[in-house]
């Protein structure tokens, strides 16, 4: 049996790739090739329960296209459009989900969110909490002009991934040591090494950032269409796509096409 299987719904940042109305190369490669970044959440699955880091603007297509039907926990990383905007996609469909977030992050979502009711489950970050087998710790990230912003990792039977969140490279040192040896990294490198970026990381940033926690396996999420189109940048970065799997347990990692 599978212990724990993470896959990426999305890997774009907030306009996802192809920008609407933009005509760059990588743009215009995405609309001629037919692919796409939709943007950010994580699906993990657990002992047949089904847990979504983030609720992407892209939601309704993302778990049509993998046939999930019931989400049975929620946990958001930050108060951006991109990151919590598609709750309402299952919202209409199941009733009482619980979503977890710090007291801060609750707060922030709550001002977009009044007009839905859902289960409001606060929980600190660097204290443990279960879910359906797996252990989730939240940790802060500095992703400005946001009071609060979280990374997080997930463990089970001795395996670790570990999501770094929207963050720039000043995570706070307690967040880096929770961080280190993970199994699986998925860092956030919105653009190329070159880009001077206040709220995220760049594809240098990323990789040093990577070196340091010693993680045994990286990709880069959270991408923007600064990079040259997919076929091309992967030959020189690490970079995740929409729907790929990792399978921790029995079994293999499972990496789905791209298109």
């Amino acid at each position: 049996m599978t212990v724990m299987k993470v896959t990426l719904l999305g890997t774009g940042d907030s306009p996802g790739t192809p920008v609407i109305g933009c005509r760059c190369r990588t743009c215009q490669d995405a609309r001629k090739h037919g692919w796409q970044r939709r943007r950010f959440s994580v699906l993990i699955q657990t002992d047949g329960k089904n847990i979504l880091v983030d609720t992407s603007p892209d939601m309704r297509s993302q778990l049509l296209r993998l046939d999930i039907d019931r989400i049975d926990a929620v946990i958001w990383t930050h108060c951006h459009y991109d990151h919590f905007a598609g709750f309402g996609e299952f919202y209409r469909v199941q009733s009482n989900v619980t979503v977890y977030s710090s007291p801060e992050v609750h707060e922030d979502i709550a001002r977009f969110m009044h007009f839905m009711s859902y289960r409001r489950l606060e929980v600190e970050p660097f204290e443990p909490f279960e879910l359906f087998g797996v252990t989730i710790t939240l940790f802060d990230v500095t992703h400005p002009p946001l009071r609060r912003a979280h990374g997080l990792v997930v463990e089970r039977d001795g395996y670790r991934v570990v999501i770094s969140g929207d963050t720039n490279r000043g995570i706070p040192a307690e967040s880096i040591r929770l961080m280190m040896d993970a199994d699986l990294l998925l860092v956030d490198a919105i653009a190329p090494e070159g880009y001077r970026l206040k709220k995220h990381m760049n594809a240098g940033e990323a990789i040093e950032l990577s070196k340091k926690l010693r993680a045994k396996d990286v990709y880069f999420v959270h991408l923007g269409h600064f990079y040259p189109p997919h076929r091309i940048a992967v030959k020189k970065y690490p970079l995740a796509h929409d729907f790929q799997s990792f399978t921790f347990g029995e079994g293999s990692d499972d990496l789905s096409a791209f298109f």
